[in-house]
C-alpha cells in the first residue's frame, strides 16, 4: 500500500492532460522526444519537462539507440479508479496493479463478447421472422391472384432494392421480366419512382 504523501505525488503527477496523453502513447511503443512531441502536439521543452517528471516518479525509464537518441519506454505502468466513499462521501483514489487492470479489462471483454452474442441471437431471430414474413407475403399475393413475378419483385423492393439491376440479383428473374413487372406494378399504384430510385407506395411499403 502507498504512504500518503506517495499517493498524493502519484496524484499530482497524473492529474495533468499532457502527461497522461504521453503514458498512454508510451502504452503504444517507446517513442523519443521529437516524437511525443510531432504526436501529441506539445513543446519539445514541455514534453521533456514532463518525461523527467514521470522518470523522477519511476514511471518512465530510457534507453539510447545507435544515434544516441533517448527513447522512452513505461518502465512501471500504472492507473488509478477514484471510488466513492458511500458513507463518507469522499473520493478515494486506489492505484491499482497490473493484474487487477487485467482483471478489469478481462471483465470487460467478456461483458462485450456477452452483449455480442446477445446481438447476434436477436439478429438470427430477426432472419428467421424476415423468412417467415416473406412466406406469408407470398402466400397472401397468391390468394389475391398477384402472379408470382409481381411478388418477387415486391418482396425485392421491400428488402431494400431500389432498381431494376438489384431486383434482378434478389430475384434471378430475366431482365425483361423485371421490367414488365415493374411496369404493371407501377400502373397498379404498389410501386412509384422516387429520384432516380424505386419504392413500394404509401401503404405497400408498412
Amino acid at each position: 500500500m502507498l504512504e500518503q504523501t506517495e499517493l498524493a505525488r502519484l496524484l499530482d503527477i497524473l492529474g495533468n492532460r499532457n502527461r497522461r496523453r504521453i503514458i498512454e502513447l508510451l502504452r503504444e511503443k517507446p517513442c523519443f522526444v521529437t516524437e511525443i512531441s510531432e504526436r501529441l502536439m506539445i513543446s519539445p521543452k514541455a514534453v521533456i519537462d514532463h518525461l523527467q517528471m514521470l522518470e523522477d516518479a519511476r514511471i518512465l525509464g530510457f534507453r539510447n539507440d545507435d544515434r544516441r537518441r533517448k527513447y522512452y519506454y513505461l518502465e512501471h505502468d500504472i492507473s488509478i479508479q477514484v471510488h466513492l466513499d458511500v458513507q463518507s462521501h469522499d473520493l478515494v483514489p486506489m492505484v491499482l496493479s497490473g493484474e487487477q487492470r487485467l482483471l478489469i479489462s478481462l471483465q470487460k471483454l467478456r461483458q462485450m463478447i456477452q452483449e455480442r452474442d446477445e446481438l447476434a441471437r436477436k439478429l438470427e431471430e430477426m432472419e428467421r421472422e424476415i423468412d417467415h414474413q416473406i412466406s406469408e407475403v407470398l402466400h397472401e399475393g397468391k390468394r389475391a391472384g398477384s402472379g408470382e413475378e409481381s411478388m418477387l419483385v415486391s418482396v425485392a423492393l421491400a428488402h431494400g432494392a431500389t432498381n431494376a439491376e438489384e431486383i434482378r440479383d434478389l430475384t434471378d428473374l430475366p431482365p425483361e421480366t423485371v421490367d414488365s413487372t415493374l411496369r404493371q406494378l407501377m400502373d397498379e399504384g404498389i410501386v412509384c419512382r422516387k429520384g432516380t430510385g424505386l419504392e413500394l407506395r404509401g401503404i405497400y411499403a408498412e
